[in-house]
């Protein structure tokens, strides 16, 4: 059965890999982004694009009405700046807190009701180590972490209704953030891991793909670490 899947910052990264991998599948895909419209999907059948700002929290009820109803949802779009704790600026503080958390929570809340009458639907949160570590983005981090602990609690308030959430926490993945890591950190972090490289967005589309599609429905509130053995070190 064909669904309508919804993708924030699907059109890059991670999110592309995950738009990708639910239209292979026979899935429709809505891709919000900023610049959504620039996305190398663009014109093909079962895509929608919309170009829209995830910071704008208080549109996000009316961007919910505009759209079909939602069956998966993939709160996938995310910043990072790799900035010291003691010189962040306030603006980007507030956009980072914006898009990796606010954001999420909005678009959950305002799908909430659909899914509810429906009593189905399932939502991915893309998480990061980041959040179960001390990590050098203190704001990044605590984003992550803010991210998980609300998987948590809203599975616990709407798995009664046959709504399922959990989230993936991979640790570096190859996409264009990873320029933003220094490369000490970056080989650190290779050193770390199992098999001595970043994971790819694929294999994260790919953990996002079966808990939005295939996992059992006893899998719920629960957090995947896909870090290749990086944690907790």
């Amino acid at each position: 059965m064909e669904r309508h899947v919804l993708i924030t910052g699907g059109n890059k990264g991670i999110g592309l890999a995950c738009s990708r991998l639910f239209l292979t599948c026979g899935d429709r895909v809505t891709i919000v982004a900023r610049h959504a419209s620039d996305c190398e999907l663009a014109g093909q059948e079962r895509v929608k694009l919309v170009d829209f700002d995830l910071c704008r929290i208080e549109a996000i009820p009316e961007l919910i009405a505009s759209l079909p109803p939602v069956d998966v949802l993939i709160n996938n779009a995310g910043v990072m700046y790799s900035l010291p704790y003691d010189q962040y600026p306030d603006q980007k503080r507030e956009i980072l807190l914006k898009l990796n958390l606010e954001a999420p929570v909005a678009l959950m809340t305002a799908l909430f009701p659909q899914m509810v009458a429906r009593k189905q639907g399932r939502i991915v949160n893309i998480a990061s180590i980041a959040g179960q570590i001390g990590h050098p983005d203190i704001w990044y981090g605590i984003s992550k972490a803010g991210l998980i602990n609300v998987t948590k609690s809203l599975a616990k308030q709407l798995g009664p209704h046959g709504i399922l959430i959990n989230a993936v926490a991979p640790g570096p993945v190859e996409t264009d953030m990873l320029a933003v890591i220094p490369e000490p950190r970056k080989q650190a972090i290779k050193q770390a891991v199992y098999t001595g490289r970043f994971a790819t967005a694929f294999e994260v589309a790919q953990t996002a793909f079966w808990l939005g599609s295939d996992s059992p429905e006893y899998l719920n509130g629960s957090c995947i670490d896909l870090n290749n053995g990086a944690f907790p070190r």
